[in-house]
């Protein structure tokens, strides 16, 4: 069984309180079972799950009282090489990651995970050479050439200090990689 997870915004019209909501499953051409399982509505524009999203309590690293620029680190990855990223912020932050296959190489071959191999992520799609697979945690999207594209698992993050992530690829083939996040610290809106 597997279970997908959507996210949809209710746009208000002239900021009126919304009042009732109603639900309708349209399906078709399709055999099989569907579990429609959970329905949870919240106020605020950042999909929280069952707490607050860390953009209201957190705020931009600052330095002599202005927002710190995002980091960058890139490099060149051979089959597989642990990369170590220097967070100075506060707190973990969302990493996005992009990488430019410098060979083709073929469907599921590229990994990235944190640390020991947790929180794994899989590109799904074959890539060539020259294309840019995109993972931005940032704005929740797996892109291959500026196009949706599927994978299996989960978006970076950059914990604080200094944060390991394995990259891996296809045995013998070679990827430009680039990493950005944007540092974070306490300081946002508390409950």
């Amino acid at each position: 069984m597997k279970f997908s997870r959507f996210a949809e915004t209710i746009q208000l019209k002239n900021n009126n309180h919304v009042v009732s909501v109603t639900v309708t499953l349209k399906i078709s051409d399709c055999n099989g079972i569907i579990y429609f399982t959970d329905l949870q509505l919240q106020d605020g524009d950042q999909l929280t799950g069952y707490t607050v999203h860390t953009s209201k309590m957190l705020t931009k690293m600052q330095e002599n009282g202005q927002p710190v620029p995002p980091r960058h680190y890139n490099g060149v990855v051979r089959t597989a090489e642990t990369v170590v990223l220097f967070n100075l912020g506060k707190t973990s932050a969302g990493l996005d990651c992009y990488i430019y296959p410098i060979q083709y190489m073929a469907a599921g071959s590229i990994e990235m995970s944190q640390g020991m191999g947790a929180h794994k992520v899989k590109f799904l799609d074959p890539v060539n050479a020259g294309d840019e697979l995109t993972l931005k945690a940032s704005t929740r999207q797996c892109l291959k050439n500026g196009s949706q594209t599927p994978k299996d698992g989960f978006y970076q993050y950059s914990a604080a200090w200094d944060s390991k992530h394995m990259v891996k690829l296809e045995e013998r083939k070679s990827a430009r990689v680039l990493f950005e996040f944007q540092e974070m610290q306490e300081g946002g809106d508390r409950l």
